[in-house]
């Protein structure tokens, strides 16, 4: 089990992240020029009312939301980590995923968070960080 604490040193030890209050919910995310690469993530009436119809619920602890890079990736995490990774009818056609806090290890949000920062980092900031760690 992870904290939000947790998330903001990951995230805010990315080359160019920066810490600010989404416009929609008021909660941290953590974004770069480009845009937000995760965020802290709540029901909405709708999303409550629109999980309820298909006969789930949004589960209780913590969630943080992160860009993946396309579709296919996201329907991959979400078929291998089903306990820890999820969706729903809002993020439909979108490139994210939401993300249990109670339900990861630091090391796999580590690798989660650092994927969604890779999807919006600048490419030469990316190759040089990778390249960096022997990743390229």
């Amino acid at each position: 089990m992870v904290s939000i604490e947790d998330v903001r040193t990951i995230a805010l030890a990315l080359p160019g992240a920066e810490e600010s209050v989404s416009g929609h919910t008021g909660e941290a995310a953590w974004r770069l020029k480009s845009g937000q690469f995760a965020w802290l993530r709540g029901p909405s009436a709708t999303d409550l009312r629109q999980l309820s119809e298909l006969g789930r619920e949004w589960p209780s602890g913590e969630v943080l939301a992160v860009r993946v890079a396309d579709l296919e990736e996201k329907e991959a995490l979400l078929a291998a980590e089903p306990d820890a990774l999820f969706t729903i009818p809002h993020f439909d056609g979108y490139p994210g995923l939401l993300v249990r806090l109670d339900a990861v290890d630091r090391d796999r949000l580590a690798e989660i968070i650092t994927d969604a920062w890779l999807v919006r980092a600048p490419a030469r900031v990316a190759k040089e960080w990778l390249g960096e760690r022997g990743l390229e």
